[in-house]
């Protein structure tokens, strides 16, 4: 566990490749107004910010999201499967984690188990119907990738 607290930069890259950059507020699928990385905190329609802030509030955000990671994971981990762990809070909210078999197998030291589980988290409410979507299979993928690379 890193006694900083940073985010290890492989987890950054990722959600900013995921995310994607956006300087202007745009609404998101989920109808939420988003900026930056996939920021969506005190967000305005019309609000533009730069790259700069962008980046503040990635990192400001991925450490909340590793905040609840720290709460909810009970076993070592590596600034590595921190990252994955944290980039996946930050897409799905941490009640994901919290109930997810992800955790439980994870707190039970069994690793690899945990690793297993990424996959499984690549739907979504599209028009009200439940879907699989090809951005969110890419991003476990290089989630259980980055949380396997320990």
């Amino acid at each position: 566990m890193t006694a900083t607290h940073e985010i290890h930069p492989d987890a950054l890259a990722l959600v900013r490749h995921f995310e994607g950059l956006y300087l202007e507020a745009y609404l998101c699928p989920a109808g939420a107004p988003t900026i930056g990385y996939g920021h969506t905190a005190g967000v305005r329609m019309g609000q533009t910010i730069t790259s700069l802030q962008a980046e503040v509030y990635l990192r400001a955000d991925m450490a909340d999201a590793a905040s609840h990671v720290d709460k909810l994971v009970k076993v070592p981990l590596t600034d590595r499967q921190r990252g994955a762990l944290a980039s996946f809070v930050f897409n799905l909210g941490a009640g994901a984690l919290q109930t997810s078999t992800l955790l439980r197998l994870l707190n039970q030291r069994d690793y690899d188990g945990a690793a297993a589980e990424f996959p499984k988290w690549i739907y979504a409410t599209v028009n009200g119907v439940k879907k699989q979507l090809d951005g969110l299979k890419k991003r476990r993928a290089a989630e259980a990738k980055l949380f396997e690379a320990s």
